[in-house]
């Protein structure tokens, strides 16, 4: 049996599945890895133990479908963005922690680069805004707080990565340090029209350009895996990030069609084709993905706490036991009883881009119970969704007649029914929810020649349940007001 193998890193655990020539999930495994709280505001992982649980996957997810290696066609590489990993050249150690993508230490650091006026050069030469969730302030906070870090840098003794660049590293021991166009878009330090690093924003921020991976597009035979880990020297062929690869496996080739993602966040894309659109509600401009020569854009929207709002109800509040049963906890009340949670835990994404913000729980009363916060939880990863659905509306000119979803919790049929009653639109699911993962492996495929084309993936994407609004319009933008009445009253509040 042939396959293409799907490294799958996420926020909180990292994922192998094996895809066949139909698409078809043939084996997959998972794991769970720490996360890290330092401080508040502060999100860390360990990029050993990331490594070491992608590696775990891998073998779990071979061993499960019977598969030796030299049947894997093509290897791709799917990650979180924007989280910023610094290691040393020789030994392949890191010099610190991975800091997340949620993380909001460089809060301060952004507000000064805002007044000093830099903002509007920052965003016409990356598509993105002055916020701690991009890696660039990330990469800096690192060289000017870790002991003799920058010294280092400039040496030339250093390497950073967001997580694919980490995993390529280990994968062919030090031999490629890579990334792809779309992971270099997040960085605040890749100019988007040229497609290079940008020398006048490495200045600003101060930063090496020798500690640089070097970018290159997202389906391409880039190398192969070290004899060590692979006796067959399987060929990595993809990158992008996790996004991006949603927007691909979503078959969303076309300019105008989109997709949104529920996952740790929640991002909503849109392709604008070879275009890179300027949006007018502070969407982000995006590199979607890049194959040969041709490069295609994006817009996108995104929701810091999506699916993560339900891993704390499990691991904070102890709410649930796992994440599967806030379903069956939300359902046993008809509503919120007027309850609304903003999980502002990591501040507030698009359209607000306030890292001051946290998280509200407002219009509790003597009556409020376990499941009206877990129906709060849920509306509120579709609230936020809502919004981007409109800033992208408003920026495109035209409503959007439906909304595909994907990640692992568009599975829960009551957060998709919530979704489509507040969009009053119909939401469509794919059977393949695991889009990201597909994504990745149809990019790194089609280098390789097991899918011979987009039009060919296309043809194998099938839908599973398309979910109708059951309310009013009245109704829906009822509870959206309060929704934003809720939202005000968390902004600004780590001033």
């Amino acid at each position: 049996m042939k396959c293409v193998l799907a490294l799958d890193q996420g926020t909180t655990s990292s994922r192998s599945i094996l895809f066949d020539h139909e698409g078809h999930i043939r084996a997959s495994a998972q794991q769970e890895f720490k996360q890290l709280y330092p401080q508040p505001g502060w999100v860390e992982h360990d990029p050993v133990e990331i490594w070491k649980t992608q590696q775990h996957t891998v073998k779990k997810a071979m061993h499960h479908a019977g598969v030796h290696c030299e049947n894997i066609q093509a290897i791709g590489i799917t990650n979180q963005r924007e989280t910023t990993v610094i290691w040393d050249r020789k030994t392949g150690e890191p010099v610190y922690n991975a800091v997340v993508w949620q993380d909001r230490r460089t809060t301060e650091f952004c507000k000064k680069l805002k007044s000093d006026g830099t903002e509007s050069l920052f965003f016409e030469k990356t598509g993105l805004l002055l916020d701690p969730y991009f890696s660039g302030t990330k990469i800096r906070w690192i060289l000017d707080h870790v002991d003799g870090i920058r010294a280092r840098a400039k040496r030339g003794e250093l390497a950073f990565g967001t997580i694919d660049t980490w995993l390529m590293w280990n994968l062919t021991k030090g031999a490629l340090h890579i990334t792809d166009v779309t992971n270099a878009s997040r960085t605040l330090l890749f100019n988007i029209h040229t497609l290079k690093w940008d020398d006048e924003l490495l200045a600003l921020l101060d930063i090496p350009k020798s500690l640089l991976p070097e970018v290159r597009s997202s389906s391409e035979v880039y190398g192969t895996v070290d004899k060590f880990l692979c006796e067959c020297g399987c060929p990595i062929a993809g990158i992008a990030g996790d996004q991006h690869a949603a927007l691909f496996g979503q078959a969303c080739f076309t300019p105008g069609s989109s997709k949104n993602t529920y996952g740790t966040g929640c991002f909503m894309l849109m392709n604008t084709g070879s275009e890179a659109a300027v949006s007018k509600n502070k969407l982000l401009t995006t590199v979607a993905w890049q194959r040969g020569d041709e490069v295609q854009y994006a817009l996108e929207g995104s929701v810091f706490i999506g699916g993560a709002v339900v891993q704390w109800l499990r691991d904070e509040l102890g709410l649930i036991e796992s994440s599967s049963d806030i379903q069956k906890l939300a359902a046993q009340v008809p509503d919120t009883g007027g309850v609304y949670l903003v999980p502002a835990f990591a501040g507030l994404g698009t359209s607000h881009w306030d890292p001051s913000a946290r998280g509200i729980l407002i219009g509790l009363t003597r009556g409020t119970g376990k499941a009206h916060i877990a129906r709060a939880a849920q509306e509120a990863i579709c609230f936020q969704s809502l919004e981007l659905v409109r800033a992208m509306e408003n920026d495109a000119g035209h409503p959007i007649p439906a909304l595909n979803v994907d990640g692992g919790a568009s599975s829960d049929n009551l957060l998709m029914q919530i979704q489509a009653d507040l969009l009053q639109v119909p939401v469509e699911r794919p059977e393949r929810i695991e889009t990201t993962a597909f994504g990745v492996a149809a990019l790194a495929g089609l280098a390789v020649g097991f899918w011979e084309s987009p039009n060919e993936l296309s043809s194998i994407r099938k839908i599973d349940r398309i979910f109708a609004p059951s309310i009013s319009k009245d109704e829906a933008e009822a509870r959206f007001t309060k929704w934003k009445q809720a939202v005000e009253r968390c902004r600004d509040w780590a001033e």
